[in-house]
Formats: structure tokens, C-alpha cells, sequence
């Protein structure tokens, strides 16, 4: 897909990719408005992404995405290069766009599609950006219109409520254990059913979380299924 506002730059981004026809365009869009319900619906395997947008940003379009495909960043104002880099774009193209510099580019495309897709998302960290596979969240917590993802020793703010994450994430791997958080089924290590009648489980980082009564007997019924953890 390709995202950005003018139109000769989607077209010479087109004009480039009809050199290579594995690569289909599956959909363009002007802004991010526009682009974020595309995204979310389609399956968009590269994202070709202007960075300056009219009202959101690249970066702001990805932040709004609970999945994020992989990103090449193209844009006409090189001060954005080192951040570009520091979240782990697939590639960073200055405009106008040399067709060797092009040509590499597609270069990496074409390696990645050829392993396993990553699940991502795309979260701010003060003045630093970073794509963060799911599969290294361990815990989520509501913090009103905020959730807060524990992943490795880290732990960042992401713009989005905890039942809108609920909606969109793998039910298969993550499970809601109370009004305020959510686990990461994987990163189970003890599972506790208190005499006081209060049910915990332990993450395998050190966590401990309390499961609601409503939710055990949904835990419950997902353990009698036989669902394998860690």
C-alpha cells in the first residue's frame, strides 16, 4: 500500500513498482484517516509510508494500528532519518527517489517476504519510536484511555483502552483476567486457586496477577480444552 499526500509521489512510487511484478499495489491513500481503515481491513504486506502527512503524521498512523505491516519510510525531509531507523523500518527513502536506491530497496522487501511475518505494533517512547512484537508483551493494563505493555525488562503507554486491544488481539494468546488487565497466555508460569477463594496466576517475568471470579470460569474452560502454556 501506498500512503501519501501528493499525488505525483504516489505515482512515481507506482510508476517504480511497476518494474517489479510480484509486488501487487493492493490500495493508496492521501492520509491517514483515509489509510488506517484500509490497513486494518486489508491484508497489506508493505506499507509504503510518507512520513509527513496532513493532520496525522506516519508515525501517528502506526501508532493507531494494533498491527503494523512492515514500513518503508519515504520522505522529503531527511532530519526524520535517524528516527526512522531507530523504530526498525524495513527501509528509509529520500524523495525524489533514485531508481538504484529503489531497486535496493525491494532488494529487502522481497528477504523479508520470504520468512515469517512478524506481528507488531508501533508505540512512542518519549522521542523514541519502536516496532514491538506481540509475541514479547507478557501483560497489559488498563490506564484509562491508555493501555501499559510489560514486554521484556520494558514497559511502554500505548493510546488505546484495554477493551478496544481485547477486541483486536489473538483471543488464542491473550486472555483478559480482570476489568484491568490482560495476559499473554504463553508467559504462564503457576496458576493458584486460593483458600480464600481468589484465584492468581503467576507470569513467568515475576508478575502476579488476580483472576475476577467471572473470568476463572472462562480460564477454567480454556484450561479443560487443554490449552498448552509457556
Amino acid at each position: 500500500m501506498i500512503v501519501d499526500d501528493e499525488r505525483s509521489a504516489r505515482n512515481e512510487i507506482r510508476r517504480l513498482l511497476a518494474g517489479y511484478p510480484d509486488l501487487e499495489i493492493v490500495a493508496e491513500a492521501n492520509n491517514a484517516d483515509e489509510a488506517i481503515p484500509i490497513i486494518e481491513g486489508a491484508k497489506i504486506d508493505v506499507l509504503f509510508l510518507d512520513i509527513q502527512l496532513p493532520g496525522r503524521s506516519g508515525f501517528e498512523l502506526l501508532e493507531s494500528l494494533v498491527h503494523v505491516p512492515r514500513v518503508i519510510f519515504i520522505t522529503a525531509f531527511d532530519q526524520y532519518a535517524v528516527k526512522a531507523f531507530e523504530v526498525s523500518a524495513l527501509d528509509y527513502l529520500m524523495k525524489p527517489v533514485r531508481e538504484e536506491r529503489f531497486a535496493r530497496a525491494i532488494a529487502q522487501v522481497r528477504q523479508e517476504l520470504g520468512v515469517l511475518p512478524e506481528d507488531r505494533l508501533f508505540v512512542r517512547d518519549g522521542n523514541r519510536y519502536h516496532f514491538i512484537r506481540w509475541d514479547t508483551v507478557f501483560l497489559i493494563e488498563s490506564m484509562e484511555n491508555y493501555a501499559r505493555l510489560y514486554f521484556e525488562d520494558k514497559k511502554v503507554m500505548l493510546k488505546s483502552s484495554l477493551n478496544a486491544l481485547e477486541s483486536r488481539l489473538d483471543q488464542a494468546r491473550f486472555f483478559r483476567v480482570n476489568r484491568a488487565q490482560m495476559i499473554n497466555m504463553q508467559y504462564i508460569s503457576k496458576i493458584h486457586a486460593a483458600p480464600d477463594g481468589k484465584s492468581y496466576i503467576d507470569l513467568v517475568p515475576g508478575q502476579r496477577v488476580t483472576v475476577s471470579e467471572r473470568q476463572w470460569v472462562k480460564f477454567k474452560n480454556i484450561m479443560d480444552t487443554g490449552h498448552k502454556f509457556g
